[in-house]
């Protein structure tokens, strides 16, 4: 099925059902159909699957490396690749550490910026919006359907991380950053929890790559701006004359996830990662809905 086609089924999942006697009743506030069409085009796409396959492929390419490379001796538990060699579950937490820079950030940006960007550069937005769906309902289903995409995929790192690690390396007691050891179990339901808080980061790329989606046609312009921005909020990071800048840039809380890796686990070291995420969620979801809701659809 092409793009166009999914668009057009798209628009038809969220479109009027006919009633038996041929009256046209409007479609539910919420379509699950309309959802499932959405996650349809996200994960049937031939691109996003090579994407995907890509960001599976990087912890076994990690695992296999140390494997081939690393000497006999077992890693001590402060550095994620040193604790490879003694503990495969540490592969999953190299592959997001790896990955969370720019792997990840480019394959949201991606999806969020192809969301409204992508419907308008097939000329399928105008036809979408002729059915009796609101803008905002369909701004909701998207955004939606990028945040499913954002922990699909950190959890997808995560498991194939934990599965190439074990299988190479073996498990055991997991030592944490703060030198105390947990169990494999527990250390899995913290592997979860880092998933968690990696993809709510995620998430406030993702509002923004939505609100740059609705500011142009071309969304392969938009996933650069959002990368490029990604990016250069890293590098304003890493510049101590800018300390100042640093508790408000969007990428400056996401490294806080080691504090799920210690024990106590101190919930207020993690409060300001949430709560600048949720910053970032609440602000350009209304920007987007703002430029969205009275936008000029002309394709």
């Amino acid at each position: 099925m092409s793009a166009g086609d999914g668009r057009t089924a798209m628009a038809a999942a969220a479109g009027t059902r006919l009633a038996a006697d041929g009256a046209t009743r409007p479609a539910r506030r919420f379509s699950g159909r309309l959802f499932r069409s959405e996650l349809r085009l996200i994960y049937g796409r031939l691109r996003n699957q090579i994407g995907i396959a890509g960001l599976a492929a990087l912890p076994v390419v990690i695992a296999v490396g140390v494997r081939l490379s690393a000497p006999d001796d077992q890693g001590g538990g402060g550095d994620f690749f040193s604790s490879i060699t003694s503990n495969g579950f540490f592969v999953a937490l190299a592959a997001l550490t790896v990955e969370l820079p720019i792997f990840l950030p480019i394959a949201v940006a991606a999806i969020s910026s192809d969301a409204v960007a992508g419907e308008a550069n097939l000329g399928t937005l105008r036809y979408l919006l002729t059915v009796p769906v609101s803008r905002n309902r369909l701004l909701a289903v998207k955004y939606a359907a990028v945040a499913v995409f954002a922990l699909s995929v950190t959890l997808l790192v995560a498991v194939v991380g934990v599965l190439i690690g074990l299988a190479l390396f073996g498990g055991g007691p997991v030592t944490l950053l703060s030198g105390a050891q947990i169990g494999l179990g527990e250390g899995l339901l913290r592997l979860l929890a880092v998933c968690g808080y990696l993809t709510v980061c995620l998430c406030a790329l993702g509002a923004v790559g939505l609100f740059a989606s609705t500011l142009t046609e071309q969304p392969m312009g938009a996933t650069i701006a959002v990368s490029m921005l990604t990016v250069a909020n890293f590098v304003l990071d890493n510049i101590p004359q800018l300390g100042w800048l640093h508790p408000y840039l969007l990428t400056h809380h996401w490294q806080d996830f080691g504090e799920l890796l210690r024990s106590p686990v101190d919930p207020y070291a993690l409060t300001p990662g949430l709560v600048s995420a949720g910053a970032y969620i609440l602000i350009f979801l209304a920007a987007a809905w703002a430029r969205f809701g009275g936008r000029d659809v002309t394709s």
